[in-house]
């Protein structure tokens, strides 16, 4: 049996493996108000929830990178997705702060393992000219579950109770596991891929599959394009876990938004960063179609984003809660766009054996961006409010494209040629 197209059907599973991992993480920021309501937390000690998730998170991403360059991406990403749907199942049974940061931080590590392997499996999967579209999709899976979070969580939160929601939401892992087993494999070693196909892939990779050099993480970080997209990624994530985590609050606190409103409205923002997930994808592919060099393409695309971004520090100076939502959908459509073309940059750089460990690494730096960076929120949120944390968050991006491109243009002065 062939499958015209097995490869878009690759990027499906991809792009669901994304959507559940993000209705996942938002079960607890959604249901936020009424947990910290219960449990008696505070801004501070939410946002100390929030930071062992992301620490786990950050240094889970570097781990399964490397292992996942070693045993691959399917037997990889199966093991993340394991962990990870285990530990949202157990949130249904924390009843203290200190129960519902171990499952948090439980959480955390397993999808740590998500975005190495979604990366390595689009190099492996995809020919350069379609890369960042085929990432576009994957990235549309965050979006498209960070917009269908709110209103499913709400709506089973009323129905059954927060705890059978995280069982709910936490039971979809395992049924996508069970398509990943049986779909996924390398492209020259599956059944069911047409000749054609297989032939237009390995056209567009940089060397065969099978080549598998093994490089440190100490001589990895020592390159200025990794620094590049690692440094990147430490400042312009922190602006997209800003709202993943604290949207929902913040429309609660600052907009007074109730439980409901916030599942009726919330997800709009999320279907602008859908919109930006893709275009950004396209926008650089179709000028690689007309002949840029891959990595041109991919800066045009980060400096338009990068140009749009601090919009962000208006969020807090408007009266209106429809023109605060109006212009955080603007910010984080310029975030999708920015970071699908960033996270597309590893595997227009190096070999498809190093992309795993070089999206773990920048993950990482990710991470610890968002950590620092949240845990912040909570402090300046209880003394200060969340206008100093909205105009700051508007200048990362930007800050985070500037030493990218100084980074990228010193490594090219002293290795013009890729590995």
């Amino acid at each position: 049996m062939k499958i015209a197209g097995l490869r878009w059907w690759i990027g499906a599973l991809l792009f669901l493996a994304t959507l559940i991992s993000y209705i996942d993480r938002l079960t607890l920021s959604v249901l936020a108000p009424l947990i910290c309501r219960d449990l008696g937390l505070s801004n501070l000690e939410y946002a100390g929830i929030g930071t062992w998730f992301l620490l786990t998170y950050s240094f889970g991403q570097t781990f399964f990178g490397k292992l996942q360059d070693r045993i691959g991406t399917r037997f990889g990403l199966a093991l993340a997705m394991c962990i990870w749907s285990i530990a949202e199942i157990a949130h249904a049974v924390a009843r203290s702060l200190a129960s519902l940061s171990f499952v948090r931080a439980a959480l955390g590590l397993g999808e740590g393992g998500h975005w190495p392997a979604a990366i390595k499996s689009v190099a492996e999967w995809f020919p350069a000219q379609e890369r960042a579209f085929a990432m576009g999709i994957v990235n549309t899976g965050a979006t498209l579950g960070s917009a269908l979070a709110p209103p499913l969580i709400v709506w089973l939160q009323f129905r059954f109770g927060w705890q059978m929601t995280f069982v709910a939401t936490g039971l979809l892992g395992f049924v996508w596991l069970a398509l990943w087993l049986v779909v996924y494999r390398l492209p020259t070693e599956h059944k069911w891929i047409a000749p054609r196909e297989l032939s237009h892939i390995l056209a567009g990779q940089r060397e065969p599959q099978a080549a598998a050099p093994r490089i440190p993480w100490t001589k990895l970080l020592k390159m200025p394009e990794v620094q590049g997209i690692v440094v990147a990624r430490f400042f312009g994530d922190p602006v997209w876990w800003l709202y993943l985590i604290w949207l929902p609050l913040y429309l609660h606190d600052a907009r007074g938004f109730s439980l409901k409103s916030i599942g009726l409205s919330a997800w709009i923002p999320y279907v602008a960063a859908d919109t930006g997930a893709l275009l950004g994808g396209w926008t650089s592919g179709y000028l690689v179609r007309l002949g840029w060099q891959a990595h041109r393409a991919r800066g045009a695309a980060i400096v338009f984003a990068a140009l749009l971004a601090p919009v962000g520090m208006l969020v807090g100076r408007v009266s209106s809660p429809v023109s605060a939502m109006a212009l955080i959908s603007v910010v984080l459509f310029a975030f999708q766009f920015w970071v699908n073309n960033v996270q597309t940059l590893p595997s227009d750089l190096f070999s498809s054996s190093l992309v795993a460990s070089i999206s773990g690494l920048a993950g990482t730096g990710a991470g610890v961006g968002a950590m620092i960076f949240t845990f912040s929120t909570g402090w300046v949120v209880d003394h200060l409010g969340y206008a100093p944390v909205l105009v700051a968050s508007g200048l990362l991006v930007p800050i985070g494209t500037i030493l990218l491109f100084l980074l990228l243009r010193r490594a090219r002065n002293e290795r013009p040629v890729p590995i």
